[in-house]
């Protein structure tokens, strides 16, 4: 993580108020870890933006949260409320996923950053569980004060052409310490000189920054090889899971702990944890073997044998590999699957850079990467398999490729290209079902040792990662093939009509959301034509082929220019009687340009907008019927308006004005407004404008039609 950028550094660079903010209300709820997430732009995926009180990398597996994929800050923003858990057995009920790689007690809240307008993102906070069991009241109002303030500015930045945009890493909020006396400092320092028991300080990410002079004679090194380090990483005897899940643990929870150790060859150690909102101190101390079996009685973990030199495996790396099933297992699509993937991966096993090629034609296809130029990426890109490449190595023997330095990976392969400075490579093939499909290729700045331990887990991720993708691409075809049907349902060109302008769009729900059932058409009659809109029930094959039966049964009746009530009464007799099971709202409108009228009717379906000339725009909320079908005996009663010259007709389906949360009613009524101040010169401006208002207003889950008609001024 990087430490934040100058606000004043640029458009969409800085965090323009947003860490102070953020600052503020950890200080004021007492919340010992903060996390915030935006949108960025067009994208259906939180990033994760600012973080407090936590090491990055523990916060990196949860850098991205995907909309399909539920968590307490996902279900916060989707549905503009907000997510209390109050225990870990909570956390574990409603997100079981999470449970299981945070299985640690804490108190969490979550709460969407909205205004009016749209949803900016979320914020989740933790409390250790000595908190209170609910929100108290000033708590209550510090974090809505935190919302509202943060979506104004996000708001404010967005109109004023500076957007404030989360970077790639998340930026990590620098834990205020004062100014400390240097008097004291000293002061300290001695007295901690003189204990006969250890003392050491860990960093949030875990790093030790100080250890005293006992502290390094009872673990065996010198201070200056273990500052700046992690100790398991210098003391191998600690190089597994024990101390690392215990600093996990009280940096979470900010509950004290402890484990005891052996140093070889046969010193036992008792390390005992005490966390704070900027670090771990640690008290170490020699035991006996009573003590040792005392501490294993009070629950305390126990390491008796220290693991062979670099071959354990830390509780962070089983923890990301935990998370990374968890979160495949719910990715959809090929590009969720890549996404996914290169968003925790990097981050979360310490790789800078990643690239994942798929066997395509005889080529492997870069499909995503993280870390590199587009240009190298282009080098690497479409080379045949029989192209000589450790990436094609591994695919062929089915085996993975470690390369701990620059030296080794030279010398079996001096033509190969090496990106800036990395200097250790992990090459992995992408095998499913005994099919090779493609390789995954993970890169580092700096020589990696990849002991057994880490070779094990790392391709144990590139299987996870394979059968990911082959479910994947299953799903990828059938939705091309359900989307390719609903596609060819929906008119390729509206007629056009003298007197009449014409607009229409046509767009699929937000990510990872199935195919739905809306449909619009326009259908020229004998002596009128008939516009008509509506949405089947469902997001799957069958609503979009019923969507296709109820446009044709509506096609057939408004070529015979029948009336609108009359014309959904049949359509109904016609779905009762197929008993799909599924059931459709629709809205029917004749328009008679001759007498400058409008005929409607509506099967349960959202109320049209009639824009006058003078800019002021009515919701036409006829008396609307029961939705096709359900009753066969159903009665659709027809309402007739006036169509004046440089009037405005908008039809849509719900996806347009449903957002969680929110009355559809109240966005019915502000779609109105912005449809009535909008002065663009054509329809289509318009069509686009409403569009494009919708992504950017909340997370999308449902599809959205919309069909626009103006009658020309002077006709």
């Amino acid at each position: 993580m990087r430490q934040p950028a100058d606000p004043s550094s640029g458009p969409g660079t800085g965090l323009g108020g947003l860490d102070g903010l953020m600052t503020a209300v950890m200080r004021d709820t007492g919340a010992s870890i903060g996390l915030l997430y935006l949108f960025p732009p067009g994208d259906g995926v939180l990033w994760l933006t600012l973080v407090s009180g936590v090491s990055p990398r523990v916060a990196a597996p949860y850098a991205r949260a995907p909309l399909d994929i539920s968590s307490p800050v996902v279900d916060a923003v989707q549905r503009r409320s907000p997510v209390w858990l109050g225990s870990q057995g909570e956390m574990s009920s409603r997100y079981p996923q999470l449970g299981v790689v945070v299985p640690y007690d804490f108190m969490l809240a979550a709460l969407p950053v909205a205004s009016r307008s749209r949803v900016w993102g979320g914020i989740a906070l933790l409390w250790p569980i000595g908190h209170p069991p609910r929100l108290r009241p000033r708590d209550n109002e510090a974090i809505s004060a935190f919302c509202r303030k943060a979506a104004g500015l996000l708001e404010r930045s967005h109109d004023q052409g500076r957007p404030l945009l989360p970077p790639r890493e998340p930026l990590l909020l620098p834990t205020a310490l004062g100014h400390p006396d240097p008097v004291r400092a000293t002061a300290a320092l001695r007295f901690t000189e003189r204990l006969p028991v250890g003392c050491c300080e860990l960093d949030l990410d875990g790093k030790v920054t100080f250890i005293n002079p006992a502290g390094a004679d009872l673990v065996g090194v010198g201070p200056l090889a273990l500052v700046g380090n992690y100790p398991w990483e210098v003391l191998h005897w600690l190089n597994g899971p024990v101390f690392e899940d215990r600093y996990r643990f009280a940096v979470i929870t900010r509950q004290s702990t402890s484990f005891t150790a052996v140093r070889p060859p046969d010193t036992p150690l008792l390390f005992e944890l005490y966390p704070g909102g900027s670090g771990i101190s640690v008290h170490i101390t020699a035991v006996d073997e009573q003590e040792v079996g005392s501490a294993a009685r009070q629950e305390h973990v126990t390491s008796r044998e220290a693991p062979a030199e670099g071959e354990a495996v830390g509780a962070m790396g089983l923890y990301h590999l935990t998370h990374m099933s968890a979160v495949l297992a719910e990715a959809v699509g090929v590009q969720d699957v890549v996404d996914l993937a290169a968003d925790q991966i990097v981050p979360g096993f310490g790789a800078q850079g990643l690239v994942i090629l798929i066997v395509e034609e005889g080529r492997l296809r870069a499909i995503g990467q993280r870390g590199y130029s587009t240009e190298f990426i282009d080098r690497i890109d479409g080379a045949p398999l029989t192209f000589r490449s450790p990436a094609t190595r591994a695919l062929a023997t089915d085996a993975p490729a470690f390369f701990p330095t620059f030296e080794d990976f030279l010398r079996d392969y001096p033509d190969a290209p090496r990106y800036q400075n990395r200097s250790a490579w992990a090459f992995l093939p992408l095998t499913a079902s005994g099919r090779a499909i493609g390789s995954l290729t993970l890169s580092y700045d700096r020589p990696r040792a990849f002991p057994p331990a880490e070779r094990a887990i790392l391709t144990s991720l590139a299987g996870l990662m394979a059968q990911a993708l082959d479910r994947a691409n299953l799903y990828d075809a059938k939705h091309a093939l359900a989307h390719a049907l609903q596609n060819s349902l929906l008119p390729r060109v509206l007629p056009r009509f003298p007197g009449l302008d014409v607009a229409a769009r046509y767009l699929p729900a937000g990510h990872g959301a199935d195919i739905g059932g809306d449909f619009y058409d326009l259908v020229r009659g004998r002596t009128t034509l008939t516009a008509a809109i509506g949405d089947v029930q469902g997001h799957n094959p069958s609503a979009a082929a019923l969507m296709g039966q109820v446009r044709t049964a509506v096609h057939a009746h408004a070529n015979t220019d029948t009336p609108p009530g009359e014309l959904l009464a049949r359509t109904n007799v016609l779905l009762t009687d197929l008993d799909a099971g599924l059931f459709t709202s629709c809205l029917i409108v004749r328009v008679d340009l001759t007498h400058h009228r409008l005929h409607l009717a509506s099967a349960g379906h959202p109320p049209a907008l009639l824009r006058h000339p003078g800019g002021a725009t009515e919701v036409l909320r006829v008396p609307p019927g029961l939705l096709l079908g359900i009753d066969p005996g159903g009665e659709y009663p027809t309402a007739e308006i006036p169509f004046p010259p440089g009037a405005v007709l908008a039809l849509y389906t719900d996806g347009l004005v449903e957002i969680p949360g929110t009355d559809i009613d109240d966005n019915t009524d502000a779609l109105a407004l912005r449809v009535g101040q909008d002065r663009s010169p054509d329809l289509d401006q318009l069509a686009d404008a409403l569009i494009r208002h919708a992504e950017h207003s909340a997370p999308r889950l449902d599809d959205i039609a919309l069909l626009l008609l103006r009658r020309e001024a002077g006709t």
